[in-house]
């Protein structure tokens, strides 16, 4: 069990939070490892042990370090990458090349060259002016490469707006018109430069209902069958994104990955089977749910303020720099107070970032033990898209991250020095 009290404290992993504070200070994320094995063996068992000719990408975004890379590949998934940034870290973590997927629909040129020169396995195309680019990199580089097409499968998913990414109006994917995908695909086949392998879709994140991924699965089987009648090219992979939620909050639904993925299957075999398709290769993308709940993150109290009848301010020493998600989209988070955490929650209070905006609210009206400055709180669920959405704002330094397994404790970021926020910095040569 990841989460444990122990002597009045939060103890995550086998560690205690106190005395992790006490180590590498704060703000600082806190990742259990077993807690990340665990979602990875649940995959195994429910997914690539079970299944023929499948594959799980973790999807970096959600948590993207060194460490994290040599984690996924020890525990034998692929990586999904975005950006020459993401790509960096896989090669220095040395990752193998042929594992990793190359999404993301602005790849600049020189992404492409790093990415193509690699060797990375599949790039995902998700522009109308990608093919002939990555073309012109494998002709200077002399490389062939292998591509799916990211389609738009004009599904609206049960999420919020800002994390919805299937829908018609979407800024990634290319559309369904088949006046402008099928020329794509066209010039895939008759090029030398590229191999088509099929087509991928992402229709949202934090999903709890597994009608949108199998509403958008018939799109994708439904143009893999008309490549075949149109060109009698079969394709060989399908990519069924990601996604899945976690719960956050009391009242989230997180569902096993079998209920999202035995569905899928069956609904690809039997297509396959009606359609004399061969049944592709077929992938998913898992990110936040292998990540997001074996993470915590730690802040001590400062300021306490306390307005009559009207609400209790705590301050935190970090804030929206550490974790966006409340301001950038209401996100729900709880917490508890990791020096008092088997104390009755008596006092109502509302968590609050020391950033200069007034939307920086961590946890609005919460219970907690009754607080008092330097205390320790402690958020849940913040393994995905903390670390990896954290900024420089009001020049506030990104936290440390330690990983925890069974009681020990291992740092895997430093914390940003303020001599390293400046370090890119210069003062004109004429002052």
């Amino acid at each position: 069990m990841v989460k444990t009290i122990k002597n009045g404290h939060l103890y995550w992993d086998g560690c205690d939070t106190v005395a992790l504070a006490e180590k590498y200070g704060t703000p600082l994320y806190v990742m259990s490892e077993n807690g990340i094995l665990a979602r990875t063996q649940e995959l195994h068992r429910d997914f690539l042990d079970k299944y023929d000719n499948v594959r799980v990408a973790y999807a970096s975004k959600a948590f993207c370090t060194l460490a994290m890379c040599k984690l996924m590949e020890k525990a034998g998934l692929a990586l999904d990458v975005v950006s020459g940034g993401e790509l960096y870290t896989a090669i220095q973590a040395d990752f193998p090349p042929e594992h990793i997927e190359f999404n993301g629909n602005n790849k600049s040129r020189e992404e492409l060259v790093m990415a193509i020169d690699y060797g990375v396995g599949r790039i995902i195309v998700d522009g109308l002016q990608e093919l002939a680019l990555i073309e012109a990199v494998c002709a200077e580089l002399g490389k062939r490469t292998q591509i799916l097409f990211r389609i738009t499968p004009e599904i609206k998913a049960d999420t919020h707006d800002f994390i919805s990414t299937g829908q018609k109006d979407s800024k990634f994917g290319i559309p369904l018109n088949p006046e402008i995908l099928f020329p794509q695909i066209e010039a895939a086949l008759a090029s030398e430069a590229v191999d088509l392998l099929g087509f991928h879709f992402h229709i949202g994140s934090q999903l709890a209902d597994n009608s949108t991924h199998l509403a958008a699965a018939k799109v994708a089987l439904h143009l893999a069958l008309e490549v075949k009648k149109r060109y009698a090219y079969e394709l060989r992979e399908l990519n069924y994104g990601g996604g899945f939620g976690v719960e956050y909050v009391e009242g989230d639904v997180r569902q096993p990955y079998r209920y999202f993925l035995d569905p899928l299957m069956a609904l690809t075999e039997a297509f396959c089977d009606e359609h004399q398709l061969t049944r592709p290769t077929i992938v998913i993308e898992p990110g936040r749910s292998i990540v997001a709940e074996a993470g915590i993150t730690l802040h001590t109290i400062g300021s306490i303020k306390e307005l009559p009848t009207i609400r209790t301010y705590a301050s935190i020493d970090g804030g929206m720099t550490d974790n966006i998600r409340p301001g950038l989209y209401q996100a729900a988070y709880t917490g508890l107070v990791a020096n008092k955490a088997d104390s009755a929650t008596t006092q109502v209070v509302t968590i609050s970032g020391k950033a200069c905006e007034s939307t920086d609210i961590l946890v609005k009206d919460l219970a907690v033990a009754p607080l008092a400055a330097g205390d320790l709180f402690a958020t849940f669920t913040t393994g995905a898209y903390g670390y990896s959405m954290a900024s420089n704002y009001n020049k506030l330094p990104i936290p440390a991250v330690v990983l925890v397994k069974d009681g020990k404790d291992q740092l895997i970021v430093k914390r940003q020095s303020y001599e390293q926020m400046l370090q890119n910095e210069c003062l004109p040569e004429r002052w």
